[in-house]
């Protein structure tokens, strides 16, 4: 079973954004997409630098397309702090003009299931032809203030305090005030509560929702 499908992911830019597996949904969707055509892994922010891809620091059109002839798929960025990787010199329409897909992670959620978005994120390429919203269905049921990255916000936009746990009808409310996704993947989708709390979430939401497990490679469609 394959996710591309269900996310609707063509040829050119997509970005991921959210939280709860953004990374683990990059790696996957490039191992499905590389059987297709050539691609570019890469940031609009900063991301933790991958060891199962070629990286690629200050390259230039010729020096990319050389490693995508040789290794199909390959990551592209700009040296950072902490050994991390930050957006790329070459514009994404530029590298759009590379590959056939290129992945961008388009912001950072410090590993946590859920996050609410400051005015400055996410950093969503100018040429992008989908926008993936990843969350986690882990944080179902758990305090605001422990499985969400900007708690406070993500609290106001849903008005609820930190401590009160997150609901399916609380986490529809922030989607549907940020509308910053064309689709979004349910990860972590574990078990009968876990599918129960996913579909709860889909029924509230107009934008197409995929649900299921990186973990396990299992996926569905809900909407």
């Amino acid at each position: 079973m394959q996710i591309t499908p269900l996310l609707n992911i063509g040829r050119g830019v997509t970005a991921l954004i959210g939280g709860g597996g953004k990374t683990t949904l990059l790696d996957t969707l490039t191992e499905e997409l590389r059987r297709r055509g050539s691609v570019i892994l890469c940031t609009s922010t900063k991301i933790m630098r991958p060891t199962q891809y070629e990286v690629l620091e200050n390259a230039d059109e010729v020096l990319i397309s050389a490693a995508l002839d040789t290794h199909g798929a390959v990551c592209v960025g700009e040296g950072a702090e902490n050994g991390k990787l930050a957006a790329p010199r070459l514009s994404f329409e530029a590298l759009a003009r590379l590959a056939d897909y290129v992945l961008v992670e388009a912001d950072g959620a410090k590993r946590l299931p859920l996050k609410a978005h400051a005015p400055h994120e996410p950093v969503i390429p100018p040429n992008v032809q989908r926008v993936v919203l990843v969350l986690g269905a882990d944080g179902f049921g758990k305090p605001i203030r422990k499985i969400c990255h900007r708690p406070e916000r993500y609290a106001a936009l849903c008005g609820a305090d930190e401590d009160t746990p997150v609901t399916p009808e609380l986490a529809a409310k922030v989607l549907l005030t940020e509308k910053l996704g064309d689709r979004v993947y349910i990860n972590k989708v574990e078990s009968a509560e876990d599918y129960e709390n996913a579909a709860a979430l889909a029924a509230l939401l107009s934008c197409p929702v995929a649900a299921g497990s990186l973990h396990k490679g299992v996926y569905l469609c809900l909407r």
